[in-house]
């Protein structure tokens, strides 16, 4: 008798050597059962091929990355819903003449959805370096091992037909982005440029990179005005001396004159000989002894002296006059010295205004080179960004330009079907060694539990243990052993329950 439910080892071996059968009949009609509806089920057939997904075979080190940079899986995805859609599943339908019983009573929608029900997408379990998918798998099941094999076919060319549309389609719009990018972005760098170059003629000569080229001319124009300055004042010495000298020899000529005419007056040649000794004065402050000038000059006064010396004193007439003479070569030389003089002062005068002139436009761009320098910084800014862009969208539209015709090249990333779709001889449903498997499964299941209902509705006592717990009370009886009618086996048994202690036969 079984408690609570708990079956022991030695209850499971006692109703399985009695009821054993009941296990095998169980699984021997569930197992011929199974195989019986394999028989009878209707049959599937499954066509499957698989698609390689091919790298770039020219280096990435030499050519862009592809355009379309989405991982396999949901690019598959998103082909999956475009292919399994009702335009291009129901062409497959009419094409080879699918689920003719069934259109009288099934719209097209139910019948788009059985055959997308049959098809099934996914990926292959071999990774590449990039730890993505090498492919997919495509698999058609139909009730007809051609049609499945036909579909698969056209399903299969219909992925590599839309994985170059994509593609192309990609790579279309986004040459056209790029293009349009790129034109808008040229056209701020045109307007960049007219403003920088508009800039650049307006504030010409007081830009940044010109600052040092400004100082360099300013030191430049102050050591020519120095120099001006300096020539300026020898020519305004020379000029003084040179008037002096003129108005010396002017005097000794217009006393000569007199001399002449007054008989070479002792008074005549005195005055002439005072005029010489204060030219003489003036040649001492400028040279020195050993000059020619004032030798020169010494000669003629010690000559006059002499002649002033032998001269005898004569009457002066009071109706003298000078004569008209012409001046003589040294005066005139003199005058043209003198003019000489007043042209180099004159044009010197001119270098010297204009020095100052230049020298006051380099102060004023000096002075406003931080305030230019500041504007072109924001201007130069702006123009670097405005090239930096448009460089970089000209550098994309040629990549996206060399990645399109890799792709139409069949260089860049393509498919490419690795195994033929398979034409199915044996059906993939229902198959007899999974359903065989199955129908013994479910036979020992249903035996074991057969077994389990006949032990746990068995009452009857079979140990002193089981007596001891029904009745809560030690046991002291002896049970007679009827061996004549007993089997052998029942003997045994009930020679088990006898007590210990208890003599056979007492």
């Amino acid at each position: 008798m079984i408690q609570n439910g708990e079956i022991t080892f030695a209850d499971a071996k006692r109703v399985l050597r009695r009821h054993w059968w009941v296990v095998a009949v169980s699984v021997i009609a569930a197992t011929a059962i199974a195989i019986l509806l394999t028989a009878v089920l209707p049959k599937r057939y499954t066509s499957t091929t698989v698609v390689l997904v091919e790298l770039p075979t020219v280096g990435s080190s030499y050519v862009p990355p592809p355009l379309v940079s989405e991982d396999l899986n949901n690019r598959l995805a998103s082909m999956k819903q475009q292919i399994l859609s009702r335009s291009h599943l129901q062409p497959i339908i009419e094409q080879f003449g699918l689920y003719e019983k069934d259109r009288k009573n099934l719209p097209m929608d139910d019948l788009v959805d059985k055959l997308r029900l049959a098809v099934d997408v996914g990926l292959t379990d071999t990774l590449t370096q990039s730890r993505q998918p090498s492919g997919f798998h495509v698999s058609v099941t139909f009730d007809n091992p051609q049609v499945a094999q036909q579909i698969c076919t056209e399903i299969s060319t219909m992925f590599m037909t839309q994985n170059v549309v994509v593609q192309d389609n990609r790579a279309t719009q986004t040459t056209n982005f790029l293009n349009e990018q790129l034109n808008e972005a040229k056209a701020k760098l045109d307007a960049q440029d007219a403003r920088l170059a508009q800039f650049k003629r307006q504030y010409l000569g007081s830009l940044p990179e010109e600052e040092q080229a400004n100082l360099s001319m300013l030191t430049g124009l102050n050591s020519q005005l120095q120099a001006n300055m300096e020539a300026l004042s020898r020519m305004q010495q020379d000029k003084t001396f040179n008037e002096s000298l003129l108005s010396s020899q002017e005097s000794n000529w217009k006393a000569s004159q007199t001399q002449s005419e007054l008989g070479r007056s002792p008074d005549a040649l005195a005055r002439q000989l005072a005029v010489l000794v204060d030219q003489l004065a003036v040649l001492q402050t400028r040279y020195t002894a050993e000059h020619p000038d004032v030798m020169k000059l010494k000669s003629q006064i010690a000559d006059l002296q002499r002649r002033i010396a032998e001269t005898p004193p004569v009457i002066s007439s009071a109706n003298a006059k000078p004569s008209t003479e012409q001046e003589p070569p040294q005066v005139q030389q003199f005058r043209a010295k003198l003019r000489q003089d007043d042209l180099g002062i004159a044009d010197l005068n001119k270098q010297q205004a204009k020095i100052q002139e230049q020298i006051q436009v380099l102060q004023g761009r000096v002075q406003a080179s931080p305030v230019v320098e500041e504007q072109y910084k924001a201007l130069t800014r702006d123009h670097q960004s405005a090239l930096d862009f448009y460089n970089d969208l000209l550098k994309k539209r040629d990549n996206s330009a060399m990645a399109t015709d890799l792709q139409h090249e069949q260089r860049g990333e393509t498919f490419r079907v690795l195994d033929p779709p398979s034409l199915p001889v044996t059906p993939s449903f229902p198959k007899k060694s999974l359903f065989a498997g199955a129908g013994f499964s479910a036979g020992l299941m249903m035996g074991l539990g057969i077994l389990y209902f006949l032990a746990i509705s068995d009452k009857s006592f079979h140990t002193e243990r089981e007596i001891e717990l029904a009745l809560k009370l030690p046991v002291l009886t002896m049970v007679p052993l009827l061996e004549g009618l007993a089997s052998p086996d029942r003997r045994a048994e009930r020679a088990s329950l006898v007590p210990h202690g208890f003599a056979k036969g007492a």
